[in-house]
């Protein structure tokens, strides 16, 4: 298969859908400190979510994605397992610093710094949209860390969790996905949201806030 970049959108697609497939098995597999959630039950939930994600990433990232996957099934590791436990590190920092932390994958400072600096950018984004589509931020995730509680994690939690799964690899196109779209001016939580209400039947962000305000 050629894998050199080539967007047909229907190979996309269809890439997109895999990953997330992939995605819901690995997610039955969670289980946190009250046993299984009630999300693991919401298969339309979960494709709708993760989908929208994954409509806005070219096919080297979703390709590359995948593999990650593969990789940890082979390796015996579940990468939404370790998305949650990487955000107790802002929710429960004491037990993530003792119980969790030293079972991870070890990230290097490097690597670090330049996933902080891809989630500045995304917050904005995020805060951004907030302010041009106040009725569809109200069902967002609170926005920041510093609002993080034990029932409610942010976007920048959330985020930083599942950016600490990707290999190297994916992290770089993933990367360079965030760079390209902020200097063409664009919004990746604008397009994901876009993507989002449309596989909910609405033609657009406009109908749907307008929807959301009723």
């Amino acid at each position: 298969m050629d894998v050199s970049g080539t967007d047909d959108e229907e190979l996309r697609r269809e890439r997109a859908e895999a990953v997330v497939r992939h995605e819901w098995t690995q997610f039955q597999a969670v289980r946190g400190d009250d046993g299984r959630a009630d999300c693991q039950n919401d298969w339309p939930q979960f494709r709708q979510m993760r989908l929208s994600q994954f409509l806005t990433w070219p096919l080297r990232l979703l390709h590359s994605y995948a593999a990650d996957l593969d990789a940890a099934d082979a390796a015996g590791r579940n990468l939404l397992t370790e998305k949650y436990a990487r955000m107790m590190a802002s929710t429960e920092p004491e037990r993530y610093a003792r119980q969790i932390a030293p079972v991870l994958p070890a990230l290097s400072d490097e690597r670090l710094a330049r996933q902080e600096a891809v989630i500045a950018v995304q917050v904005d984004w995020a805060h951004g949209f907030r302010v041009r589509y106040p009725h569809l931020g109200q069902a967002m995730r609170v926005l920041r860390t510093a609002e993080d509680t034990l029932e409610a994690t942010s976007f920048e939690t959330y985020l930083r969790g599942e950016l600490g799964t990707y290999s190297d690899r994916t992290f770089a196109h993933y990367r360079h996905l965030v760079g390209t779209t902020a200097a063409a001016g664009g919004n990746l939580t604008e397009q994901t949201i876009g993507a989002t209400v449309a596989l909910g039947g609405f033609t657009g962000l406009d109908e749907a806030e307008a929807a959301q305000a009723r």
